[in-house]
């Protein structure tokens, strides 16, 4: 029998300072995503693939078993026979029509002896949020405890990301939201946006200022005021990617491999939602942040 997952499986997206990673597609308008569920039925390191006996895939395919390639080869050693997974299929909508995993889940394991390196955590409501430490754009130390009593907004993002979908959108649609929050005095007020950086080799609190700069319109300190751009050291970072989900893996050329995560906190230093990836929009969020903070 199939034992309960304890290993959220991320395909995760390349990063690279100047470059695309040239073993994964990026994601891009040109690809059509389609939602997959399906048995592992063996995985070929050679080729990159794995072979799921899967459910229909609604608007795309019917149920059968076929191989497709990762998006992310590199996590196909975590895959066994056996596991249930969930996954997202891009479909190539260029002539060449490739088809890829990203996003895969193990929601069942097939192999019971299995102990993953990293147990993630993936945030749900009522969820306690740990009171992690962090130096801020001014060098200063700030807690996330500290915010208790205002909705945070929580995302993760480095500085040096070449990929206009992952770190500057997600970057670019709190910008849009923290606008959206200062049209209003009283909301603004019992809010707090902070863009958490896991490369704590680069990004320094002068580093993160120019960035924010470049989103806030304005490098002094009060127009930082109602949102942080922060790196804790590296031994909390570890603790922040796990309990947030966030997939990190350094490159041997310094890039990042990373996934996407934000969170929204509740007065009360609890989660209310977690949004994984980047297809969440500032409007969304700005409604769940309302319905917290009038909650509240």
């Amino acid at each position: 029998m199939l034992a309960s997952s304890l290993l959220a499986v991320v395909a995760l997206a390349g990063c690279r300072p100047g470059q695309q990673a040239t073993t994964q597609a990026p994601v891009s308008p040109s690809y059509k995503v389609y939602k997959l569920r399906g048995k592992v039925i063996s995985t070929n390191a050679a080729t990159g693939e794995v072979t799921l006996d899967h459910e229909a895939i609604p608007g795309f395919m019917d149920a059968m078993t076929m191989p497709y390639k990762l998006k992310d080869p590199s996590i196909l050693g975590e895959l066994h026979p056996g596991d249930v997974i969930t996954a997202d299929v891009l479909v190539s909508q260029d002539a060449d029509a490739d088809v890829l995993l990203d996003h895969i889940v193990v929601v069942a394991q097939g192999k019971l002896d299995y102990k993953p390196t990293v147990v993630y955590h993936v945030p749900a409501p009522g969820d306690a949020v740990p009171d992690f430490k962090l130096h801020n754009q001014d060098g200063r130390i700030i807690h996330l405890g500290q915010f208790r009593g205002k909705a945070l907004l929580i995302t993760f993002i480095y500085t040096r990301c070449p990929l206009p979908n992952f770190c500057p959108l997600v970057t670019h649609n709190f910008a849009v939201i923290d606008k959206q929050l200062a049209a209003s005095p009283a909301l603004y007020a019992k809010t707090h946006l902070l863009c958490v950086s896991f490369d704590p080799d680069h990004d320094t609190p002068e580093r993160l200022r120019a960035y924010g700069a470049g989103y806030l319109g304005s490098s002094d300190k009060r127009a930082f005021a109602h949102w942080d751009f922060a790196v804790p050291e590296k031994p909390v970072l570890a603790k922040m990617a796990k309990y947030f989900d966030v997939g990190i893996t350094v490159g041997a050329d310094d890039s990042i491999m990373h996934t996407l995560s934000t969170t929204l906190v509740g007065s009360d230093g609890k989660v209310v939602r977690f949004y994984h990836g980047n297809e969440w929009t500032p409007d969304q969020v700005l409604a769940d942040v309302k319905q917290a903070v009038a909650g509240a």
